[in-house]
């Protein structure tokens, strides 16, 4: 049966990518006013004991559910309320780099809509930490809502080495009062000089003194580490058995998995179509396979210590579930939000209820890791 999102699908396709986007934000804004009237449009409808079976318990904190929104959705913070009202279980903000950016040249965004994807290189565009913080500060938190902060180095070539710790310390010791769970997005793809701190000789100082000043702030906020998508589903290990265990030694408390991904491998879009959209990050239905066998290798080294998000390509009800089976606790939606629509979320707290009646578990977190 035909969704009122299906319907209106097209004319927002009419739109530029980031132009549907931005429409989206001062919907939200809109909607937002108004929470009780998302809460009645978009309520999954399950009684409470049903709903409860999907609470989760992790990084110290309490989930009403494992559903969660991705960084780069909301990159201004602007949508807080709004993401609680739709029934989400989180939402994770930013990137928010300490210094603001306009990001890269338009166009930046790109559909593929034969693959179910997105290209960006929007370049980490964003209205700038001290902005970024005191909206936060501002914004009425809803109750029993954990609010997930992605930090970034300012997109700015000539911000490298030292300085470019330094401008992840500055922003860390601003947010982490402001944070529930803070997220290091040392694998983004989208900058001009095309850096990471992935590196095991970059990420060791990074964390080391980001590490460091949460110590000396008292903060016990937990700090993940936000990884780049293998280049294939049988990908070699070694590199990330690396980075994994660099981090678990100097304390940080979980992964992301995973960030967009820079090729074009295996997809549908006419390879023309490609070359005149150009480079960017890849989100979307083609990162599926890849994000859960990241996942499921975390799982495997990792995971009954620390809790792993998945994120990328989850479009359905039945990929968020995979992604908790192969040992994600928490899943996050983007780019299944763009060609779905928010109906998306409603639909898949009920279904993973009745995923889990089929699978004869009690709560979702029973599921976590049985297919790891």
């Amino acid at each position: 049966m035909p969704t009122l999102y299906s319907a209106l699908r097209p004319l927002l396709f009419r739109a530029s990518a980031e132009g549907a986007h931005h429409l989206s934000i001062r919907a939200g804004k809109l909607g937002q006013r108004a929470p009780g009237v998302l809460r009645a449009l978009f309520r999954a409808g399950l009684p409470a004991d049903q709903a409860a079976r999907l609470g989760v318990r992790t990084l110290g904190l309490e989930f009403t559910n494992p559903i969660g929104i991705a960084a780069g959705l909301d990159k201004n913070a602007e949508l807080i309320p709004m993401w609680s009202a739709v029934g989400l279980g989180f939402c994770e903000v930013g990137s928010i780099s300490a210094q603001p950016s306009a990001g890269n040249p338009r166009p930046r965004a790109f559909r593929l809509p034969q693959d179910r994807a997105l290209v960006n290189r929007m370049g980490l565009n964003n209205h700038g930490l001290e902005v970024i913080a005191g909206r936060i500060e501002s914004t009425g938190r809803p109750p029993r809502f954990p609010l997930v902060i992605n930090i970034v180095k300012t997109h700015d070539p000539g911000i490298l080495g030292d300085a470019g710790v330094e401008d992840f310390v500055t922003s860390a010791r601003r947010l982490l009062p402001l944070a529930d769970t803070l997220v290091l997005n040392v694998s983004c793809p989208n900058t001009t000089e095309g850096k990471t701190f992935e590196d095991p000789e970059a990420l060791a100082p990074l964390l080391d003194a980001v590490m460091g000043a949460r110590g000396e702030m008292g903060s016990e906020v937990p700090v993940l580490v936000k990884l780049s998508p293998p280049a294939t589903v049988d990908f070699d290990p070694g590199a990330v058995n690396e980075l994994v265990d660099l981090c678990m030694e100097r304390g940080v408390a979980g992964f992301v998995a995973t960030n967009t991904a820079s090729d074009r491998e295996g997809l549908r879009t006419p390879s023309e179509e490609l070359e005149e959209i150009g480079r960017g990050g890849l989100s979307g239905a083609p990162l599926a396979a890849r994000a859960e066998a990241l996942v499921r290798h975390l799982y495997r080294r990792v995971g009954a210590q620390v809790p792993i998000v998945g994120v990328g390509g989850i479009d359905s009800p039945e990929e968020a579930y995979r992604r908790i089976r192969a040992g994600a606790t928490l899943v996050e939606l983007y780019t299944g939000l763009v060609y779905e629509g928010p109906g998306l979320i409603p639909r898949t707290l009920r279904r993973l209820v009745e995923l889990l009646d089929r699978d004869g578990l009690e709560r979702i977190q029973d599921a976590v890791g049985l297919d790891g």
